[in-house]
């Protein structure tokens, strides 16, 4: 067997290992949202506030992995640390399937639609100071890729920014954060304004 193919096949295998780490009971996972995540985030996970991320439709095992980075305190926000902190893997997996399972709400840009500072950068980044395209990791509609980048569409404005700004300032450090933190070093306050409105709106 060539080479390329035992490593496709291992890569393949860790793949599939990381979903079923993270698959989870969605029922067991909603008797944990009522209770405990429904109040910031909406009991469909699609969050009123726009400082708290809308969790539905968002990839399973990003919202594991963001619930462990929680509670080990590789990703600091004292709220979400505290929530984490009682929740076993098996919770986690739960909740995650039970908000993957939910179904995103549209959102809408206040400005930035077609043609836009915001799309021009999501779809093309800036290329005079090196910021890729958006759409190259979180897809052109912002469906993310499962495991490795988090779903991006319809996402409140103000919560991408505070994001990007969170990565800009090292205050984020989980994820790909040393790619985040370079690309929102290059980037204004206003274009990063102008990418998170198109992203609001993004569909």
């Amino acid at each position: 067997m060539k080479i390329g193919n035992i490593l496709a096949i291992i890569l393949m295998s860790v793949g599939l290992a990381s979903v079923a780490q993270a698959s989870g009971d969605g029922a067991a996972g909603e008797k944990i949202v009522t209770g405990v995540c429904a109040a910031c985030h909406g009991i469909d996970g699609n969050s009123v506030i726009t400082t708290n991320p809308k969790l539905a439709q968002q990839h399973p095992e990003y919202i594991a992995k963001q619930l462990a980075n929680f509670k080990a305190g590789e990703r600091k926000n004292p709220v979400m640390s505290g929530m984490a902190a009682s929740l076993s893997p098996e919770d986690m997996a739960n909740v995650a399937a039970y908000f993957g399972s939910q179904k995103g709400k549209v959102g809408s840009a206040k400005t930035n639609a077609a043609g836009s500072l915001g799309e021009k950068i999501y779809r093309g980044g800036i290329a005079s100071v090196g910021v890729p395209a958006c759409a190259s990791c979180h897809g052109a509609t912002g469906a993310g890729i499962p495991v490795q980048f988090p779903r991006l569409s319809g996402q409140h404005a103000d919560y991408v920014v505070t994001q990007l700004k969170a990565f800009y300032s090292g205050e984020r450090a989980n994820d790909n954060a040393k790619v985040m933190r370079m690309i929102a070093a290059k980037m204004s306050d206003a274009e990063m304004a102008a990418v998170a409105d198109y992203i609001q709106g993004l569909h």
